[in-house]
């Protein structure tokens, strides 16, 4: 189907570099008709290309500091201005933590790098919809995306507090979810993906070794970023107006598989 996305006005947060699922998000986007903001915190985008897709696209850069309430509510009400209205999708893909860069095992966490994990990684989703909420922001009916992993939900020693950061910003889609659906229909979810090649995802220690696990694992094997770009833009059109409060699996089948024939025969004698 085409133009999914055509007259919707969308905000596109984390998008990095080429390999970025929401780099490819906004491809998708723009190519289903969506008009949208593209905003990372500062030290992302000098460290990026986000100009490049920003011209790709015909989009504008709002630059914003997830975890600053002013820098988020410049970003809406930029976002509404250069759109020239209510915004009708969101995407959230932000996430870091100091103590997965500086190898600090889950034992031993800096807490003060723990804090600073669940304020970008999840907090800032919450105070993201709270300025929306303010501002009257969100278009009647729009629809929230922020992008999770299963380690929200089951123990992965890699993944170190980001495990916390993804459980509490599950609980925010449902608990945001439930009241922005008595405002105004809009819709809340989140989607756990497969284990994917980006350019965060690359730098977890052992990374390669559990992306062929899990595609060994997953009967249709691991989802791409191409793919999980197709289901966000799904997610933000009316084809899924009565869907929120959700944690969507997007990990071809992974978190509803016991064990594969592939995997067990890599332990046979």
């Amino acid at each position: 189907m085409n133009d999914l996305l055509k007259g919707k006005r969308g905000i596109i947060s984390g998008a990095l570099d080429s390999s970025s699922i929401a780099w490819k998000v906004a491809e998708r986007a723009h190519a289903q008709g969506a008009k949208f903001v593209l905003t990372n915190a500062p030290i992302a985008m000098r460290m990026g290309e986000i100009k490049k897709l920003a011209e790709a696209c015909g989009s504008e850069i709002v630059p914003a500091d997830a975890t600053s309430m002013d820098e988020l509510s410049n970003l809406f009400t930029k976002s509404q201005e250069v759109l020239g209205g209510k915004i009708d999708f969101v995407l959230h893909s932000i996430g870091m933590s100091p103590n997965v860069r500086k190898n600090i095992p889950y034992s031993e966490l800096n807490y003060d790098f723990y804090a600073k994990s669940l304020d970008v990684s999840a907090m800032s989703l919450h105070k993201m919809m709270s300025v929306a909420w303010k501002q009257d922001a969100l278009s009647a009916g729009g629809s929230v995306v922020a992008l999770s992993y299963i380690a929200a939900q089951r123990a992965y020693p890699f993944y170190n507090d980001m495990a916390e950061a993804k459980a509490m910003l599950e609980s925010i889609v449902r608990s945001f979810g439930y009241h922005y659906g008595k405002k105004n229909k809009v819709r809340v979810n989140s989607v756990s993906q497969s284990p994917t090649r980006t350019t965060a995802g690359s730098g977890i220690k052992g990374f390669d070794d559990f992306f062929n696990f899990a595609d060994t694992l997953s009967p249709l094997g691991n989802a791409s970023a191409e793919s999980c770009a197709d289901y966000c833009i799904t997610m933000f059109s009316d084809l899924t107006r009565m869907v929120t409060m959700q944690n969507l699996y997007h990990d071809g089948g992974y978190s509803t598989t016991g064990v594969s024939m592939e995997a067990m025969a890599k332990f046979s004698a």
